[in-house]
């Protein structure tokens, strides 16, 4: 029987595959643009140290990690198309098996979203001002 770390562990590393996934499926061209950019929000969220609730919190810290990642990993996947994610999937299984570095893709795409945020604030915060 397995202990519940070890359950933990193991679902951990599947959720770290269906990030990867759902990244290679973002960059499909036959993924929509609704859940390219839902799906970037997500896997930005996935990759990033920055967490909506600090860790430190107690039980409350890790709630992100346990059920908001997942759900939205769950919510971008039904919005790309079967044919595109199972493709991804195994592209992502491939990479995790061959150890092939996946920390400067990780990089790229949370720089990418954070800047992206950073000038939509940006430019609603001038938009308001202007008023």
């Amino acid at each position: 029987m397995t202990s519940f770390i070890d359950r933990w562990k193991v679902r951990s590393s599947q959720l770290k595959a269906e990030v990867i996934a759902l990244f290679l499926a973002y960059k499909d061209p036959r993924t929509p643009w609704y859940a390219k950019v839902f799906t970037a929000i997500v896997v930005g969220y996935a990759l990033s140290p920055i967490d909506l609730i600090p860790d430190p919190i107690p039980v409350l810290g890790y709630l992100d990690d346990l059920v908001l990642i997942p759900l939205g990993a769950f919510l971008a996947m039904k919005m790309i198309p079967r044919q595109v994610m199972d493709e991804s999937r195994a592209k992502a299984k491939e990479m995790v098996k061959e150890g092939t570095p996946v920390n400067k893709v990780e990089a790229v795409v949370i720089v990418l979203i954070w800047i992206g945020m950073v000038v939509g604030v940006g430019i609603l915060g001038y938009r308001l001002i202007k008023r």
